[in-house]
């Protein structure tokens, strides 16, 4: 399953795998694959630090990257306790009522809240940054356009790849003339922050928009067929997410989320802005059928969701109040039926690509190799 960026960075299959987790990362890269950690929820330099040890220990010497979610544009003299004070008091009465309602339990006295969505803020990125730079990593990815051409710069000048995503053919041009050297075109089913375009549109536009630049394309895929229909749109390899939440390696944190997504169904996510006031994908819970219910408040724009409700989702989660507990999570859900390892779906999805191989250049006349 290689491509021209496939062979660029020295992996044997187009597939860029992004996780929260250091030890299916690492595991996708030495599967054959390019493992991504995702950079946003380590708020202290010295937890990456930690994490980007342990996988150049454990990734055999295979390449990885790194994704973030730095702004473009720089907001000057606001800090956290800045954007805290803007939260309406209504707001956090209704966050009070709901968890209230399904008897969500307080974080015990002292206990900080473990989720936080602080790495929109540039001081944050830029301090992985400083981190991971001093780590060979070979593509640096932005989930928030394209990077400062500062960072653009410094990247490049390592000689490391940056990515960014896409929901439309628009965004995607604007990435190519910000100096972007991979697109990634994220079509609506995808899990986390999306726009309104499916994949099987999306990709094709934007490969014709960005042309030569290479396009991955991610939303909905999660097996070797899909991934072969995304070569044939164009796209120079697969960026999967979602997928990897169910792996053993992975390390959710709560069993019950874990039954849920095996139960779940491609129908039972929702486009919701509950989690961070951006729409983002995520299973559908009595959370975010509260956040939807035009009968209460209506969330707040980004980043003032996030914060607000960061408290109430380590309660949630602690506390495993099934009802409300939720994820990000893609439409790609219903095919994760079982928890496998890493190297396991990696022998799935390169079986059913060369199943669909196989199978056009029979429709083609043409013999199988």
């Amino acid at each position: 399953m290689q491509t021209e960026l496939s062979k660029t960075l020295g992996v044997e299959h187009a597939v860029f795998g992004f996780t929260p987790f250091p030890a299916v990362a690492a595991a996708i890269s030495r599967a054959g694959g390019f493992g991504v950690l995702g950079a946003v929820r380590y708020t202290a330099p010295d937890d990456l630090k930690r994490d980007l040890d342990w996988i150049e220990a454990h990734v055999d010497g295979k390449p990885y990257g790194l994704d973030v979610v730095i702004p473009a544009k720089k907001v000057e003299g606001v800090s956290e306790a800045d954007v805290e004070a803007m939260i309406p008091e209504g707001h956090r009465q209704f966050v009070r009522d709901t968890l209230a309602k399904y008897g969500v339990p307080e974080l015990a006295e002292g206990e900080a809240s473990g989720w936080r969505i602080t790495g929109w803020m540039e001081q944050v990125a830029r301090t992985q940054l400083d981190v991971a730079f001093d780590y060979p990593i070979r593509l640096l990815a932005n989930a928030l356009g394209s990077p400062p051409a500062d960072v653009v710069a410094r990247a490049h000048d390592q000689d490391v790849l940056v990515a960014a995503l896409a929901g439309s053919a628009r965004h995607a041009v604007k990435h190519r003339d910000a100096g972007i050297d991979v697109v990634v075109a994220q079509g609506y089913e995808a899990g986390g922050h999306t726009g309104e375009i499916a994949t099987m549109v999306l990709t094709p536009e934007v490969v014709e928009a960005v042309a030569p630049l290479p396009v991955l394309a991610a939303g909905g895929i999660g097996s070797g067929q899909q991934a072969a229909a995304a070569l044939a749109l164009g796209a120079q390899g697969v960026w999967l997410g979602s997928l990897w939440l169910t792996a053993t390696e992975a390390d959710l944190s709560s069993p019950a989320v874990t039954r849920k997504l095996l139960a779940a169904g491609s129908g039972d996510t929702v486009r919701s802005r509950a989690l961070t006031g951006k729409p983002a994908r995520q299973l559908r819970t009595e959370w975010t059928d509260a956040w939807d219910d035009p009968a209460g408040p209506g969330t707040l724009p980004m980043p003032l969701q996030g914060l607000l409700v960061a408290e109430a989702l380590t309660r949630i989660q602690k506390h495993e109040v099934e009802p409300l507990l939720g994820t990000p999570v893609g439409q790609i859900v219903g095919r994760m039926h079982s928890e496998r390892s890493v190297q396991a779906v990696f022998d799935d999805l390169t079986r059913g690509f060369e199943q669909a191989v196989d199978r056009i250049n029979r429709i083609a006349g043409r013999s199988g190799t």
